[in-house]
Formats: C-alpha cells, sequence, structure tokens
C-alpha cells in the first residue's frame, strides 16, 4: 500500500510539473492525485468493479479539488487535470490497441469497451461532483421560497 501512495503522489506531482502548474501548489496536486488512488485501490480490493471504483475516486478528486480551489484561490482544473492521472486507463487501452494489431479482436474489444467505460466513469464522477457542489452553493444563497 505504501508502494501505491508514493507512486499516485509522485506521479500526480511530475504531471503537474507538466502541466506547468505553480510551484506552490505541487504538493496539493500530488496529494489529490494519491487520495483518488488509494480510492480507487481500496474500493476495487473490496470486490468494487473497476468502473464503480473509478467513479467514486473521481468524486473524491474532484472534491478535494474543489475544496483546494476554494482554500488556496486558484482555479479547480489545476488539482483536478493532476489528480485525476493516476485513474487514467492508459495501460488498458494500450492492451486493446496491441490487440486489435495481433488480430485478436474479441479480446480487444473487451478491453476497448472497459477503458472507455472507465474513461466515462472519470468524466462523470468529476461532472457529477461540480453538479452537487453548484447546487450546495446555490441553496446557500437563495432562501427557498413557497
Amino acid at each position: 500500500m505504501l508502494e501505491h501512495i508514493i507512486t499516485s503522489f509522485i506521479a500526480s506531482g511530475a504531471f503537474g510539473i507538466l502541466f506547468n502548474v505553480p510551484k506552490n501548489t505541487l504538493f496539493k496536486c500530488g496529494f489529490v492525485g494519491m487520495c483518488g488512488w488509494i480510492t480507487y485501490v481500496g474500493l476495487n480490493s473490496y470486490y468494487f468493479d473497476s468502473i464503480l471504483a473509478t467513479l467514486m475516486a473521481s468524486v473524491v478528486v474532484a472534491i478535494i479539488s474543489q475544496y483546494f480551489a476554494k482554500t488556496y484561490k486558484t482555479p479547480v482544473i489545476i488539482f483536478s487535470v493532476s489528480g485525476i492521472i493516476p485513474l487514467v486507463p492508459g495501460g488498458l487501452a494500450y492492451d486493446a490497441m496491441r490487440n486489435f494489431v495481433e488480430n485478436d479482436y474479441n479480446v480487444a474489444l473487451q478491453l476497448a469497451a472497459k477503458a472507455f467505460m472507465i474513461s466515462g466513469a472519470i468524466a462523470m464522477g468529476l461532472v457529477f461532483s461540480e453538479v452537487i457542489n453548484q447546487v450546495i452553493r446555490r441553496s446557500r444563497s437563495k432562501p427557498f421560497k413557497n
């Protein structure tokens, strides 16, 4: 587990460097990615499907990103893009393409469909968290009218 924590932190922080985020946010970007990956690994080890685990982990990434953005007065995208990197199914997409090249179409289609669904789960998790945040923000600013 310690290996997962360290590598996900470094991967997210390193992508923050590539993404040219401010230097004072690199540690926070690594922390967001680490939290998302630990959520994914934890749920996946308790027999959750990888797609559902990715959805929940991307919601965690989005919530922490929104909190950091508000606290440190920076754009949300700085934390969410760097934090989502460990969840991206790059290896799965690579395996799908490799199987297409090797003419193993049944396996390739299965892997490609799973990579597509995981990518969709990432997008849905980020959007779902943003919608919840907007609903909470609007409910606080406007009192209910009967």
